[in-house]
């Protein structure tokens, strides 16, 4: 049963959301053994994030998430999807306040209600950090990062945290299946 990876290195979006479910379906399908999903993304939209993670999480394999270079923002939620985590020597992980573009005018009634989703997409976000790093040594201050203070956290301070569990370079075989998601 062949390995099948996933070299994820672009935005998080429909588009790539889409594209992740595609081959995460076909790597099933084709009875692989295990998915390694290799990330490197600036981040992107919540809705995606959060569809990503459960999606991975939804899966029938085991599935390995590694950081290429750069882990930030909603690409952590992503990544925290897998059952095992690494990442290279030199990389990093961006927490930082989530940022809204908003367009046109917004009347009250959708300022409010996009304040709400902005709390709510912070509560989950933080949850999911929390139940993905339970029992770390490190606890990440998930909430301040989110609101106040980014950290940039490098890979043996996400040993610590419980982000990881190696400080490796990424599984490159011939044998395995390989794609590409690219924004």
């Amino acid at each position: 049963m062949p390995v099948h990876v996933i070299n994820f290195t672009g935005p998080i979006n429909a588009s790539t959301c889409g594209q992740l479910i595609d081959k995460a379906f076909v790597a099933v399908q084709q009875k692989a053994s295990k998915l390694i999903v290799n990330i490197a993304t600036m981040g992107g939209e919540c809705s995606y994030g959060f569809t990503m993670y459960n999606f991975l999480l939804s899966l029938p394999i085991p599935v390995h998430t590694h950081n290429l270079g750069t882990v930030e923002s909603m690409g952590n939620i992503v990544f925290l999807a897998g059952e095992r985590r690494s990442a290279c020597t030199h990389s990093k992980f961006l927490f930082h306040p989530f940022h809204w573009h908003l367009q046109g005018a917004v009347d009250h009634s959708r300022m409010s209600e996009y304040a709400m989703s902005l709390d709510y997409d912070l509560y989950l976000y933080a949850r999911i950090v929390a139940e993905r790093t339970e029992g770390a040594r490190e606890t990440l201050e998930t909430e301040k990062y989110l609101t106040a203070a980014p950290r940039i956290i490098d890979p043996s301070q996400a040993m610590l945290c419980g982000l990881i569990d190696a400080i490796e370079a990424p599984v490159i075989t011939a044998e395995s299946v390989n794609s590409i998601i690219h924004g």
